[in-house]
């Protein structure tokens, strides 16, 4: 186990970003349990928390690691607007208020 000092901060935003990542996409439906585990109001804070975390990461990540991260989280943003059965109003939806409307 390693001493979290020596951790660099980039590897601990990106490990961070991806475990709410997944709990995201399990509350949204998404893993193999399927609807089992649907809970929009879970995955909406999930969803909210990893947009504000990239989004006060990036002057820190670089291309190379935010990309995948941005990418990751719209898929997640346009998933939520799926799984709704009353969608938000654009610009609205999880998240949007740190990276505007998805579509």
């Amino acid at each position: 186990m390693r001493d979290i000092a020596e951790v660099p901060a980039v590897e601990l935003i990106t490990t961070v970003a991806v475990h709410l990542m997944s709990a995201a996409a399990v509350n949204l439906g998404l893993a193999e349990e399927g609807e089992d585990t649907l809970d929009l109001d879970e995955a909406r804070k999930l969803i909210s928390s990893l947009a504000g975390l990239i989004t006060a990461s990036l002057p820190y990540l670089g291309d190379h690691h935010a990309r995948p991260l941005r990418d990751g989280l719209r898929s997640l943003q346009l998933a939520f607007r799926e799984a709704s059965s009353v969608p938000d109003p654009v610009g609205k939806g999880p998240g949007e208020d740190y990276t505007g409307p998805v579509f």
